[in-house]
């Protein structure tokens, strides 16, 4: 584990079993993407998800594996646009299986194969560019759901 943990500004929860760490500037929708996958998960839709940390997100390594952890002074607080920071059941850590980068300049309707991975602190991790504007959820959901058909 890393002596100094990084805090990276982003949201994570864990569907399943699967972090995943969402990314992207302020105001680009990483909090509402994460309710989003709560309720998703709530529906049956994808595995049930629960909330690892909003806004703040503490980043490290532990034998090869990347994980996700919340700061104690936000443990379990998710802000929802237009009602204010609400409390939600939280995991205190999750292993990052995947990033979703939000108002990605390479988000593409096709992106390429090197845009769906990055590397942190040394660790290669899957990752879903979503394009500006766009609506990340459909395609979070249909990554989590659904079997890479590429030749």
């Amino acid at each position: 584990m890393s002596d100094d943990p990084a805090s990276i500004h982003g949201s994570c929860v864990v569907v399943g079993e699967t972090g995943v760490l969402i990314r992207g500037p302020s105001g680009a929708g990483k909090s509402e993407l994460a309710f989003a996958l709560i309720l998703a998960g709530r529906s049956g839709v994808i595995p049930p998800v629960r909330l690892v940390a909003d806004d703040r997100v503490i980043v490290t390594v532990r034998d090869g594996r990347l994980l996700a952890a919340v700061p104690d002074a936000i443990a379990g607080l998710i802000e929802v646009r237009g009602i204010g920071i609400r409390r939600l059941p939280f995991a205190s850590e999750a292993v990052i299986g995947l990033v979703i980068d939000l108002a990605a300049p390479d988000g593409a309707r096709l992106p390429q194969p090197e845009a769906l991975r990055t590397v942190l602190d040394g660790v290669i991790v899957p990752r879903l560019p979503i394009a500006p504007g766009a609506d990340p959820l459909l395609p979070v959901i249909a990554l989590l759901t659904t079997q890479d058909a590429s030749p």
